[in-house]
């Protein structure tokens, strides 16, 4: 009896980190150079364990105590073009990623994200006033609105003169994607496993961004599927209840 428990309500919290998956992207269906995260699932056990609770050497946790949800993938598929008109705009046509720096951290991230626009930075002229202090002046670069700048083919900074003209963004690229880190909605760090970074195949498009690769009609799917499981889990913890009270009862 025990084990349907355990069955029951493991497989209610895991559908729960299933529901979140899911509904995170369908919170970003609209969010430009998006990648949505897919969920896998596991059997537990598939036999008993002795000495798996407390350290004792005769207790057992039972095999089959339902599944879990093993982890979590993102899937880098390309999203469609969106036409912005916006001259800062871009769009990677192909593999690879735009490389941004935060000059405070020194951290470098990628994105698909291509939403970027002018920020600026002041520093030194070569002049100096009256009281002998370098005169600053404020130069612009390219940047994403949040405090870093967007690195050009070469890895600097990409200075900004005329808005019109065309700027050396840099399309960088690794040797696979799995398991790098996601910083936020659209910006993921490379961890030892990506391989080295080398310049990207895509072909850069300005004007456009790319569109969230979230499917929401598949996405709604899931989340039904996740739903009626959840409920399915529920009602075995509700059954298993109310047959040991039944049995509980009869004791007495």
């Amino acid at each position: 009896m025990n084990q349907s428990f355990y069955i029951g309500a493991v497989g209610a919290q895991q559908q729960l980190y299933h529901l979140n998956v899911h509904g995170d992207n369908i919170a970003n269906v609209n969010t430009y150079g998006f990648k949505a995260d897919k969920s896998y699932f596991s059997a537990l056990m598939y036999q008993n364990h002795r000495g798996a609770l407390n350290g004792e050497a005769n207790t057992q946790l039972p095999m089959g105590v339902g599944t879990k949800m093993l982890m979590t993938s993102t899937d880098y598929s390309q999203g469609g073009p969106a036409d912005t008109g916006r001259l800062l705009d871009y769009y990677i046509e192909g593999e690879g990623f735009f490389g941004l720096v935060d000059l405070a951290t020194g951290d470098v991230s990628f994105t698909r994200n291509g939403a970027f626009m002018m920020s600026s930075l002041e520093r030194a002229n070569g002049m100096v006033d009256e009281n002998g202090q370098p005169v600053m002046e404020q130069v612009f670069y390219l940047g994403d609105g949040a405090g870093r700048f967007v690195l050009s083919k070469d890895g600097g900074m990409i200075e900004i003169e005329n808005p019109e003209d065309d700027l050396p963004v840099g399309i960088f690229d690794f040797a696979n994607y799995d398991g790098m880190t996601q910083l936020d909605e659209t910006r993921y760090a490379p961890i030892d496993k990506n391989g080295n970074l080398w310049y990207g195949t895509g072909k850069l498009v300005r004007g456009y961004l790319e569109r969230s690769n979230a499917d929401l009609g598949e996405e709604l799917t899931k989340v039904i599927e996740a739903q009626r499981a959840y409920g399915a889990a529920l009602k075995m913890v509700i059954t298993s209840d109310e047959i040991e009270s039944t049995i509980n009862n009869l004791r007495t």
